[in-house]
């Protein structure tokens, strides 16, 4: 393919990183773009070099003013989303002539913008390295990237002798190439290859050190993600997406939330733009705060810019200024406010007379008359419907066992509630072990309605909800009315296998309370 050759012009090793300045303190100014994508209104139809670089200097230009702005607000950084400059829905040979070609930063040291020619088919890549240079700012973006590779050696190699990634590229502040990362889970995309092999990017600033890279669908799988987190110690992470909001459990900013909050890190989110595909949602998040952009009301795009902490130890061993002071990491933030007498109360393990050391088998622990089935994200769930203005509930999935406690205010409008538990492989857009509880407000008052998605509730919620998990890793978050998001007052283990999290005072009715277990072990079965 014509476009993925890549001349060398002048070659160097990467030597020596960047130049480590001083810090100013231990706090930086994040920016995220939600950007609304101008697309290919044919994306199957293949198409010259010239035509594709006419469309994207259309996204590119948007990309380029809006630098400009956060840079003037303070921004160090800049987070554009995933497809924001190509657009999507391509096939393999439809989006060739979208192609650049990304050299591996760990191998060549190379600031487009400062040396233009030193490869063929690259404006693309020069005119985000002249963004983060003139404004003086590091730079995430998103395009489709390609690598010749030979057969003979590479027995992953495609037919037609190259790899197309889904690509997020770092520019450092003077327009340096500093990082490098293709996507590993894709999400129906005919036009990309899968890496060969787990990529674990990151990169270093000299004023809040180092950050993981990871794109869209990744965040539901253990790689490379949770390797970046566990195993690498980052606690800072950019994340461009095109994600398909789908209540009411997966809404972009329900999930950010959720993620940045259970696993302790800082998430600079920019999703698209594009309402047609459900999409928007973006947001800064640390464990503690967030600023987010969920707006369904028609706009160009928005930029969101927020001071926010460095999140320690990710300035570990990367020789950043010593005055820099670190937040030190112990975990999410498992208390939000005092502890009250009711949450002493509901804390108590007499109130859950089911929850016990050991599995939980559905015979055993859903004997409550009422309790159902319904699909929920095209998953299975057990369900039980909430009664009376208070009550205490267990519903079960073989070893999960889902108890809450609940205290509601009486709405306007009546609205049905249920609490549900999943525990089994999810097999619809992609396939992956789910352990789930979760309220959910039903769309109806008929128990076949719970499940679906709804924005609005006017129903306000305390409650103490607690589940019986196999896998450490659950995310809880809270949606309210009108993509409204709350952190949990309190949560973190009871024991072993006991997950929880409380919530009391709520400004605006609940929409969904949720414990999402992904059991990354199981994904095979």
């Amino acid at each position: 393919m014509a476009f993925c050759v890549l001349t060398v012009v002048f070659f160097s090793l990467c030597l020596g990183g960047l130049p480590q300045v001083r810090a100013d303190g231990l706090s930086y100014v994040a920016a995220v773009y939600e950007h609304k994508v101008i697309l290919n209104p044919h994306p199957r139809v293949p198409q010259e070099r010239k035509a594709a670089l006419a469309h994207m200097k259309q996204n590119l230009d948007v990309y380029e003013e809006q630098t400009a702005l956060a840079a003037k607000q303070g921004a160090q950084i800049i987070v554009f989303p995933e497809d924001g400059i190509h657009g999507f829905n391509f096939s393999r040979s439809s989006i060739v002539a979208y192609l650049e070609t990304v050299p591996d930063p760990g191998l060549v040291t190379w600031s487009p913008c400062a040396d233009p020619y030193r490869f063929n088919n690259t404006e693309v890549l020069q005119r985000l390295s002249c963004m983060a240079q003139k404004n003086h700012i590091f730079l995430v973006a998103n395009l489709p990237d390609c690598q010749v590779c030979n057969r003979s050696a590479d027995p992953h190699c495609p037919p037609d002798g190259q790899y197309q990634f889904n690509t997020d590229v770092v520019f450092s502040d003077n327009g340096t190439i500093v990082a490098r990362y293709h996507k590993q889970n894709l999400f129906f995309e005919d036009s990309f290859d899968t890496p060969p092999k787990v990529e674990y990017v990151t990169f270093s600033t000299p004023f809040a050190g180092r950050f993981g890279v990871f794109t869209c669908f990744d965040i539901l799988f253990r790689e490379p993600v949770v390797t970046l987190i566990e195993d690498m110690g980052i606690r800072q992470l950019v994340f461009p997406t095109a994600w398909m909001n789908h209540l009411p459990l997966l809404d972009a900013v329900q999930f950010q939330r959720a993620f940045s909050y259970s696993s302790g890190v800082t998430l600079l989110a920019a999703n698209l733009r594009a309402a047609d595909f459900r999409m928007t949602g973006s947001g800064i998040y640390t464990p503690w705060d967030s600023l987010y952009n969920h707006s369904k009301i028609e706009q160009s795009g928005k930029l969101l810019v927020k001071r926010i902490p460095v999140l320690g130890p990710s300035l570990i061993g990367d020789g950043v200024g010593k005055d820099v002071i670190l937040i030190p990491y112990s975990g999410h933030p498992k208390d939000n406010r005092p502890e009250t007498d009711k949450d002493k109360a509901w804390a108590d393990a007499a109130l859950f007379p089911r929850i016990g050391g050991g599995d939980c088998l559905k015979e055993e622990c859903s004997v409550e008359p009422n309790y159902f089935y319904s699909l929920m994200m095209r998953d299975n769930f057990t369900m039980l419907p909430l009664q009376g203005e208070a009550g205490n509930l267990t519903v079960c999935d073989g070893s999960l066992c889902c108890h809450m406690l609940f205290q509601r205010t009486a709405p306007q409008k009546e609205e049905l509630y249920a609490l549900g538990a999943f525990n089994g492989l999810h097999v619809v857009h992609g396939t992956y072990y789910l352990e789930i509880c979760a309220l959910v407000r039903c769309t109806g008052l008929e128990k076949e309605s719970c499940g679906g998605g709804i924005e609005h509730a006017q129903t306000l919620v305390d409650f103490h909800l607690v589940g019986t998990f196999s896998t450490k890793h659950v995310y809880a978050g809270i949606l309210g009315s009108k993509t409204t998001l709350e952190l949990p007052d309190h949560s973190g283990w009871e024991s072993s296998s006991r997950y929880y999290m409380s919530k009391t005072g709520m400004t605006n009715g609940l929409v969904t309370a949720m414990l999402y277990g992904r059991d990354y072990e199981k994904d095979s079965t």
